[in-house]
């Protein structure tokens, strides 16, 4: 596992434990001794770009957004996939019809039809506000990269009646993010490691939720945290120990990533 040259890292509930709202010293850690032995790291998130964390003395080499739907680096845009503007116009309408506001995703703004108390909370999470815009249907007219709405899983076929493309990652039960069919972080790390020059042996990634599954099968090592949903633990290489006690630092020190 020494030879390790790119780490793709969720936040919520794996780098930042939910709780305490903050990464741990260990955490930061572990990151420095890998940026010093020149590994990548990626953040790999369901985040707009405008809303990632700021780690004390951390830069991150590469950015995965809107779960894979839009990945930069510091030079350039890698991986751009909006979601077709009529696919986004029915989802409007489906959620509108089972009582649900929606939240729109552009490269620069976040913009609501409205609110509720599970998109409020969805939004909570990430030290955000629902901004509920005036302007939203000329927003939605243009690139849009993802949905986020609050949601059950009794309400999923609903939401996506009719829609052949666009699809759910849901990591949290009362809420959904919205992305392109043929998106996923599963494909934005394929692009990534072609942008790269590597190959999936050379990555290894850490999550904790379904929208994490993707990105667990698409690298060498998947690693689940010992925090994370059954199904991604279920097709994960390996379980790391949970977010709240340092789960990661102890599984790059086990596993000699870092000293």
């Amino acid at each position: 596992m020494k030879d390790i040259k790119i780490a793709f890292f969720d936040i919520d509930g794996t780098l930042v434990d939910m709780g305490r709202k903050e990464i741990s010293q260990k955490t930061l850690e572990m990151l420095r001794k890998l940026r010093e032995r020149e590994v990548l790291l990626c953040l790999a998130t369901g985040r707009s770009p405008m809303v990632l964390p700021h780690f004390r003395d951390i830069e991150f080499d590469v950015f995965l957004t809107f779960n894979g739907s839009y990945c930069y680096n510091a030079g350039e845009m890698i991986f751009s996939n909006p979601i077709p503007t009529e696919e986004i116009k029915r989802l409007i309408k489906n959620a509108a019809a089972i009582g649900r506001p929606v939240s729109i995703a552009t490269k620069s703004r976040l913009a609501a039809n409205g609110t509720d108390r599970d998109l409020e909370d969805y939004f909570e999470i990430a030290g955000l506000k629902v901004e509920v815009a005036d302007d939203f249907d000329m927003l939605s007219e243009g690139e849009i990269y993802q949905i986020m709405l609050g949601l059950y899983e009794s309400e999923y076929a609903n939401m996506m009646k009719g829609i052949r493309h666009a699809k759910i990652a849901a990591w949290w039960d009362r809420a959904a993010d919205i992305i392109p069919a043929d998106g996923g972080k599963g494909v934005a790390v394929g692009k990534i490691l072609e942008y790269y020059h590597l190959d999936r042996a050379e990555a290894i990634a850490f999550g904790d939720g379904n929208n994490d599954i993707e990105m667990l099968q698409s690298v060498g090592t998947g690693v689940a945290m010992g925090n994370g949903s059954k199904q991604l633990k279920a097709v994960a290489d390996d379980v790391c120990g949970h977010v709240a006690e340092d789960g990661i630092y102890e599984y790059c020190l086990e596993h000699g990533l870092i000293e």
